[in-house]
């Protein structure tokens, strides 16, 4: 079994699962509704984070991230109460970050004042592209413009820490319109931008009927000319498809790659989290209910599966995490994290730093192991 010596920092995410309409390329558990259930759903994630309790070990919370679907949907008298109520339950780090995703549509820009006011103190707004062809080609409901003016109407409401999230690799985008995004999403300077290739998923739209997208070659030259502009504008690539000035990465998804834990509440919400035992250490992954008619009814009392960590894929489990870091992490870290020794990733790993693929003393990826990072990972299965 793991041996932890200490828990592991504790971050909070939240799932609210309603959109207005559902994306064709999304494959994140989401439902269209025309009315929101505001009342039962604040009841019934605050009974949900009382089930999870017995994780949190007195240890205070470094971020919370509420995500979806479009929790913006929802109203910041929402937000206001929930929040308030999980401060009563659990202690919160000094700095705590609290982000909210939102949509850029008209409705949701009226309310970013409310959320600000209400204890969200960082704002990630999925503005995938401002070109009006491609937003209608991904099913979004906001245009070029109106994004523009969310960013606006954000940094008006107090929001200086922000993050935009665009995506490249779009149905017929060029390597002029993908850098025109990242000029156009620079123009605001924001502290940190998503930028990421847009894939094919399975069970979503795309997948059943999907898009003409560029070439490989053009991806390539898009990427390359693409990280070279974030790169001139001081943006700096700390993760894969993450972006930012050096005081802005992204806490609570810096907890994720570096293996700590997370509780997760909400419609098909997911959690890790760690226990310290006298006879060991357990490491568990949960999944909540995923239909929200179900979830409010609280069938399985929340919780849908977990999955206790067996010792042999924790190797695994963490580098897929720590390798999406550009600067990696140290080697102390792993034993810190899964309660491993480090020789546990042995013989894969002695022969990933001879083949130049994971640098010495440091578990980091090299720039020819981010080329080949699935295969990379591939050797510690």
């Amino acid at each position: 079994m793991p041996q932890l010596t200490e828990l592991p920092p504790l971050s909070l995410y939240i799932h609210t699962p309603w959109c207005i309409r559902k994306c064709p390329y999304c494959d994140f558990n989401s439902h269209t509704s025309k009315q929101i259930p505001e009342t039962a759903y604040l009841q019934a994630l605050l009974a949900d984070l009382d089930s999870d309790r017995q994780y949190i070990q007195r240890r205070p919370l470094r971020s919370i991230f509420i995500g979806g679907g479009t929790p913006s949907l929802l109203s910041p008298e929402f937000y206001k109460t929930l929040l308030a109520n999980i401060n009563d339950k659990m202690d919160w780090a000094d700095d705590i970050e609290i982000t909210m995703e939102a949509n850029p549509g008209t409705v949701e820009q009226k309310s970013f004042a409310g959320y600000r006011e209400a204890g969200i103190n960082r704002l990630s707004l999925g503005i995938q592209s401002f070109d009006d062809q491609k937003l209608d080609a991904l099913g979004r409901i906001h245009g070029g413009a109106e994004a523009q003016r969310a960013i606006t109407i954000a940094q008006q409401s107090g929001f200086d820490n922000f993050n935009l999230d665009l995506m490249h690799g779009l149905p017929g985008q060029t390597e002029q319109e993908a850098l025109q995004d990242i000029e156009i999403a620079l123009s605001f300077n924001p502290p940190h931008l998503s930028w990421y290739q847009l894939t094919i998923e399975p069970n979503t739209e795309f997948y059943s009927r999907p898009p003409v997208l560029p070439e490989d070659d053009d991806l390539w030259q898009i990427q390359e000319a693409g990280q070279a502009l974030l790169k001139r504008h001081h943006l700096a690539q700390y993760e894969v498809s993450a972006y930012a000035t050096e005081k802005h990465q992204a806490k609570h998804n810096l907890n994720y790659w570096q293996f700590g834990d997370y509780l997760g509440i909400g419609a098909g919400a997911h959690g890790k989290t760690s226990t310290i035992t006298p006879s060991g250490s357990t490491i568990l992954r949960y999944q909540k209910t995923r239909q929200p008619d179900a979830y409010l009814k609280r069938i399985d009392n929340y919780k849908a599966s977990q999955q206790c960590l067996a010792s042999e894929d924790l190797p695994l489990e963490f580098l897929m995490n720590a390798m999406r870091l550009n600067k990696g992490v140290s080697e102390a870290l792993y034993s810190k994290a899964t309660g491993l020794a480090l020789k546990s990733l042995e013989p894969a790993l002695s022969q990933a730093r001879k083949d130049k693929l994971i640098e010495v003393n440091r578990l980091q990826a090299t720039e020819k192991g981010h080329l080949f990072l699935n295969q990379l990972l591939d050797r510690f299965l």
